[in-house]
């Protein structure tokens, strides 16, 4: 007796949900299947790490959703477990059928779905009693498509009997469907309209509120040339439809609402009147910019004056005194490539039009025009001239305080032909680079003797690199005297620094 009361209790439970979906028919149904690891030992007196007193077992289940966070689950369940009031321990199959309530911290976006569950539910046991059960307990859906999650749940389950309680944790699948609701659609006929009783509903009616005929889809036509008024350029006079509805009086091609002389026929250009030509040259004098004087039309009706004899004429001609072609707008282009020489930058030399005539010898980006080493390539910030080396930038700067002479004199000491040797490889390193040599002294001694001295230092040097093979024309040389310190003349230290000889590689 007790059993069935249990039994009618779920059922009214689940005839209760059954009344809730009805007036909500916005929900999905689904399945769901578990393996169960079922605990009956931990919560009756045993350990909960004795893992190997757990027992399997399966379940099945049906899912409703009630709300967007809401299901409702029906779970069968059936599996072994122990008897712990058998001395024997023995094993007994448990069967039982839950209604659950699934609270979801549903987010349409996240790949986790966390709940938490509650609900009340019947177990019986073979060879044993049926037991009330209240599970609780909470699980995570891990979303692996739009209707599809694996499942996983634990829930404490307290027993209305004694020595029932247990730990159900389960691993599965949940697979979602949504109820397919039957719907008719009733559609309410249309009344058809005809407002100004053409015979042409209005929805189809392009003049719903003037009568047509229906080839002009219920617009009127007030001269019958088949024309809608609201297209008729001429809508009070038969006319054609080529001509949006206006005559062509006197057929030559110009309609009369666009012709000035509609009696008399005449070229469109004219404005459908006959043309007039003076000079009967074929150019009608109002197009004619020498009406009394006969010429070609491709020189507006005017003679082609050529001066240079280029056959361009001198209306076109921006170099009417000097010979050219047609390609270069009758002016001279000495070196062939295509490029005027009032417009070619490099006229001696064939280049590109985006170099403004001039080639790139070199290849470096830089024009001919531009680049102060066309033979070497380089780049824009050495005006196309290669790069001086890190190296070769710091022999240089050695090279001013290495040169050394006699004291007083312009006499170099033999300690600085290994320099100068160096920036001699150098020069002939850089071929598209000159020399600048300048020589600068302390302020000992008068400004004269010092400007004279320098300058000797620095011819010095000049007269050196030209004996080992340096062009004359690739150097300059010069002094400067006191004029240029680059340190405090009052110390020792700073008056050796100031007497210097500065080496610069300037491009050609």
């Amino acid at each position: 007796m007790k059993r069935f009361k249990i039994l009618m209790f779920i059922v009214a439970v689940m005839m209760s949900v059954h009344t809730l979906q009805a007036q909500n028919p916005m929900y999905s149904k689904g399945m769901s299947f578990k393996g169960l690891f079922m605990d009956y030992q931990s919560q009756n007196g045993g350990e909960i790490t004795k893992f190997n007193a757990y027992h399997h077992g399966v379940e099945f289940g049906y899912h409703m959703r009630l709300q967007e966070n809401v299901n409702l689950v029906f779970p069968f369940k059936m599996g072994v477990v122990t008897n712990q009031e058998n001395i024997d321990c023995l094993h007994k199959t448990v069967y039982g059928l839950d209604a659950q309530v699934q609270y979801q911290f549903y987010n349409p976006t996240a790949n986790v779905i966390p709940y938490i569950m509650g609900g009340i539910g019947g177990a019986t046991e073979v060879d044993g009693e049926f037991n009330l059960q209240a599970p609780v307990g909470f699980g995570l859906n891990f979303k692996v498509a739009d209707n599809a999650y694996i499942n996983w749940q634990s829930s404490y389950r307290y027993s209305f009997s004694v020595d029932r309680n247990n730990l159900h944790h389960g691993l599965g699948f949940v697979y979602l469907w949504d109820k397919d609701e039957e719907t008719k659609k009733v559609e309410t006929p249309i009344a058809h309209k005809d407002s100004d009783g053409d015979g042409i509903f209005d929805d189809v009616d392009l003049c719903p509120q003037a009568p047509g005929p229906q080839d002009l889809n219920g617009c009127p036509d007030s001269d019958g040339d088949m024309v809608a008024d609201f297209e008729d350029k001429c809508p009070e006079v038969f006319g054609l439809k080529e001509f949006r509805g206006c005559p062509d009086t006197d057929n030559d091609g110009v309609s009369d609402n666009e012709d000035e002389c509609p009696n008399v026929a005449g070229p469109a250009s004219n404005k459908g009147c006959p043309s007039k030509d003076r000079d009967n040259d074929g150019v009608v004098d109002s197009r004619d910019k020498c009406p009394d004087i006969a010429g070609p039309a491709s020189n507006a009706g005017c003679p082609k004056n050529d001066r240079d004899n280029d056959g361009v004429p001198d209306s076109e001609d921006r170099c009417p005194n000097d010979a050219g072609s047609a390609a270069t707008n009758g002016c001279p282009d000495s070196d062939g490539d295509g490029i005027a020489d009032n417009l070619d930058k490099c006229p001696r030399a064939a280049g590109l039009a985006i170099y403004d005539g001039c080639p790139d010898s070199d290849g470096d980006g830089i024009h001919d025009g531009r680049d102060r080493c066309p033979n070497s390539p380089g780049s824009v910030a050495t005006n196309g001239c290669p790069e001086i080396s890190q190296a070769d930038r710091e022999t240089l700067d050695i090279a001013m305080r290495s040169v050394e002479f006699d004291t007083g004199r312009s006499t170099l000491k033999s300690e600085s032909s290994a320099i100068l040797n160096q920036i001699a490889d150098i020069m002939r390193r850089y071929p598209d680079y000159n020399l600048s040599i300048a020589g600068h002294t302390d302020n000992t001694g008068s400004a004269r003797a010092n400007q004279e001295l320098s300058e000797r230092r620095a011819k010095a040097c000049y007269e050196f690199l030209i004996a080992r093979g340096v062009s004359s024309n690739r150097m300059n040389y010069a002094g400067y005297g006191e004029s240029k310190p680059i340190a405090d003349n009052s110390s020792l230290k700073g008056r050796a620094l100031n007497r210097r000889t500065e080496f610069s590689l300037i491009p050609r």
